[in-house]
């Protein structure tokens, strides 16, 4: 049964309420007036998802009130309903973006199966741009999590050249977010709406990479069998984003200059030019004027892809961060694993913070799906982090690999961090008396 709502607008009374009775009796929420003005009154307070609407009415004219509607609810589908068929009508209200067109009392059969068709339409679009928000809120600069004052100017400095369509150059560690900041300056562009295609160049060889990028003609080479669009043809109008650009190789990078400077390019194994419209990002964690210096990198492209660059600091450097994205990931990582997770202990946390994250955001998120995985109570605990993360605890800095008492100082602790401190527990589970587990712990300064 649909579950849409329909307004009619028709001044004949009897009209309206035959047509609210039969499409009521379909399950649609149905709605009426008799005038324009009382219609808009009603579309601006409820939420139509098709009108029905007729061509000649008191106050004003259905092809003209369509346009009306469409301006302010382009998502709202109009069917108009005309006494006597009239082409010009018809043919100004679909270019209006009427749904369809229909003379009153020969079509009453088709009005179910024709609101049936402009309801799947019009939740479908509705359905479209709930997801277009909820991507684009998934990939905007208020998405970017932390406080610190690097990532908060590389999050401004990416604001302020996002609606232009400068080539922007991001520069940092693997793992620090770069594909994150590419999508999010392409959703805060004019590009939005268009394709946002991301390519990591240290994926491929040199001859695959250029076919991925710039396409190639059957027969280009043994297994082109086909004509393939690359992804610079692809991103038409919008945004095409070279991870590791650092990683093209030189004669590679010829082509890709000319695409900034001009535009243009040739496909593998063709002669014909092609025109594209598309914005560049890149991204390296490399230092391009040191591969440029050592003929690794073209001196030419790097000051084409240099136009707007753009540091994102690593994690060790925004300490003060790690909370907040360690919050982030737990939470998400807690729904995933259907457990309720509701923080963690200040060990843990102090154990994040001291940790110098070399992997960066992406290290910390795969460390926090595990502990995620690994906890039994709702507090994320020092236990349930790797043990090279545990061993590094101020508490066992003089740890050595090899020596008895370091590996027992290593064991009791994170019994007691399993047991959250219980001694009473930690003892029984350790199979050693209490008395003896205080002993140990005053021995090893625990």
């Amino acid at each position: 049964m649909p579950s849409g709502s329909v307004l009619i607008v028709d001044d004949e009374e009897k009209v309206r309420s035959l047509l609210k009775r039969i499409i009521s009796l379909e399950g649609f929420m149905v709605y009426d007036a008799g005038n324009i003005k009382a219609a808009g009154r009603i579309l601006d307070r409820e939420s139509i998802d098709v009108v029905l609407c007729d061509v000649k009415l008191p106050d004003g004219n259905g092809v003209s009130f369509t346009e009306e509607i469409k301006k302010k609810s382009p998502l709202v589908e109009i069917i108009l309903l005309t006494a006597y068929g009239n082409i010009a009508d018809g043919v100004q209200a679909m270019k209006y973006g009427a749904f369809d067109y229909i003379t009153k009392g020969d079509d009453n059969d088709k009005i179910i199966p024709l609101l049936n068709r402009a309801l799947e339409k019009a939740q479908l679009q509705k359905r479209i741009e709930q997801l277009e928000k909820e991507f684009g809120k998934k990939y905007s600069f208020e998405n970017i999590l932390g406080n610190s004052t690097l990532i908060r100017d590389s999050i401004e400095l990416a604001k302020k050249v996002a609606p232009t369509d400068a080539t922007v150059l991001l520069l940092g560690e693997t793992g620090t977010g770069k594909e994150v900041f590419a999508q999010s300056i392409h959703n805060g562009s004019t590009r939005a709406l268009k394709p946002f295609l991301a390519l990591n160049c240290s994926s491929f060889s040199p001859e695959l990479l250029e076919s991925e990028i710039f396409g190639h003609r059957a027969g280009a080479f043994t297994s082109a069998i086909r004509d393939k669009k690359g992804l610079i043809e692809e991103a038409d109008g919008g945004t095409l984003f070279l991870d590791e650009i650092g990683e093209m190789h030189i004669d590679l990078q010829s082509k890709l200059l000319r695409v900034l400077e001009t535009n243009e390019f040739i496909k593998v194994g063709d002669t014909k030019v092609v025109k594209v419209d598309v914005r560049i990002i890149a991204a390296t964690n490399r230092d391009l004027q040191h591969e440029v210096d050592n003929g690794k990198f073209r001196e030419d492209l790097y000051y084409r892809l240099n136009v707007f660059a753009i540091q994102l600091p690593a994690l060790r450097d925004r300490k003060k961060d790690i909370p907040l994205l360690a919050e982030h990931f737990m939470k998400i990582y807690a729904g995933k694993s259907k457990k309720r997770i509701d923080g963690m202990n200040e060990d843990f946390i102090d154990r994040l913070q001291q940790h110098p994250w070399k992997g960066n955001i992406r290290e910390l998120k795969n460390i926090i799906e595990r502990a995620a995985i690994l906890v039994s109570g709702p507090i994320l605990t020092l236990d349930t982090l790797p043990l090279e993360l545990q061993s590094s605890s101020p508490n066992m800095k003089n740890l050595s690999a090899f020596d008895l008492a370091s590996v027992e100082k290593l064991h009791i602790q994170r019994v007691l961090n399993h047991t959250r401190g219980n001694k009473a527990e930690a003892s029984r589970l350790l199979n050693i008396g209490l008395t003896t587990l205080y002993r140990k712990i005053d021995e090893y300064q625990l």
